[in-house]
């Protein structure tokens, strides 16, 4: 019976100790286990679901995002022909609006912003 007894208290110490180092209830929400969404930069999100199949691995002469070198003289020209291109394509590599046909101009023009500002 004594030995029961311990097993109980012993256990009870155990759980007590446990619930003591969960912190609670957390009015922030840092330990409620839901994970809250990365914001990503502007143009990022358009670039990683289109632009990245091509300028990832540099196909069809796509210039990859960072490659400062490759970038250069792109970037040289302006971001107001670099959106051009973007929008009109240029064959018969890219695409025109680089396949993303939903994109406004607006975001087309953060995607290359974004694609600059992470190649020089």
């Amino acid at each position: 019976m004594i030995n029961k007894f311990n097993r109980i208290t012993w256990l009870s110490i155990g759980l007590l100790v446990l619930s003591a180092c969960s912190g609670g209830d957390d009015a922030s929400g840092a330990n409620s286990g839901v994970v809250k969404p990365v914001e990503l930069a502007p143009g990022q999100k358009i670039y990683q679901n289109y632009c990245f199949s091509c300028h990832a691995p540099g196909l069809s002469g796509a210039p990859r995002l960072g490659d400062v070198e490759a970038w250069a003289p792109r970037i040289a020209k302006g971001p107001e022909l670099l959106l051009k291109a973007t929008i009109e394509g240029i064959p018969p590599a890219m695409p025109a609006r680089g396949i993303c046909m939903s994109c406004t101009d607006e975001e087309l023009a953060a995607t290359v912003d974004y694609m600059i500002r992470n190649s020089q």
